[in-house]
């Protein structure tokens, strides 16, 4: 069986870099959920059609990393017919060889409870503005009202709100460093590899 790795937390915590460089380390595939629902925003008109119609290639549409695209993400979230549609398409790719790392909000809690490691990765508030505002060049105080909003309706949503799954292992991100963060989750992976039945 494929090994799994679900990585959730709140925007700016440092999962979106851990799950990348946990798949280019252990040769994994890796999707960024966060982007199926950005590009479903994106995409505009009847958000459930969008869902429907949504391919690989939108992934890759311009923009989607900017503020908007993720407030527009959040909002298209919070519908359970976009999520229900999107669920299969994230369940099946987790299952693929050699292994996948999968980072959202749900991911440990409602895509793929099954996974062998769960991380579920945080920093302070004025941490995660500050790295985001750095990221797309915009205020940091703007920028931390909105994170603040976002996780209120992400955290408040009726289907798959954001939350720890009760197994899932906190990685607190606030006083790491990149090189760091990724070194804790890459022992962490590595200690779930070797606690695995041989093939």
């Amino acid at each position: 069986m494929p090994f799994t790795i679900a990585i959730d937390g709140p925007a700016a915590s440092g999962k979106g870099t851990i799950a990348r460089a946990l798949a280019q380390r252990f040769g994994f595939l890796h999707l960024d959920t966060g982007l199926l629902y950005r590009a479903v925003g994106a995409m505009g008109g009847d958000p459930v059609a969008a869902a429907r119609a949504l391919t690989p290639e939108d992934l890759l549409r311009p923009g989607l990393r900017s503020a908007e695209a993720g407030q527009a993400a959040s909002r298209v979230a919070a519908i359970p017919e976009v999520r229900a549609v999107l669920v299969d398409f994230q369940r099946r790719f987790a299952v693929q060889e050699p292994g996948a790392v999968l980072d959202g909000r749900d991911i440990g809690t409602v895509i793929c409870p099954g996974a062998q490691l769960k991380l579920y990765v945080v920093a302070r508030d004025e941490t995660r503005a500050a790295r985001r505002a750095a990221e797309l060049g915009v205020d940091p105080t703007e920028m931390l009202a909105q994170l603040r909003e976002r996780d209120a309706r992400d955290a408040d949503r009726a289907t798959a709100p954001l939350r720890a799954a009760p197994d899932a292992v906190v990685l607190d991100t606030t006083a790491l460093t990149i090189d760091e963060a990724v070194a804790r989750a890459v022992a962490l992976v590595e200690d779930r590899l070797s606690a695995q039945p041989a093939p």
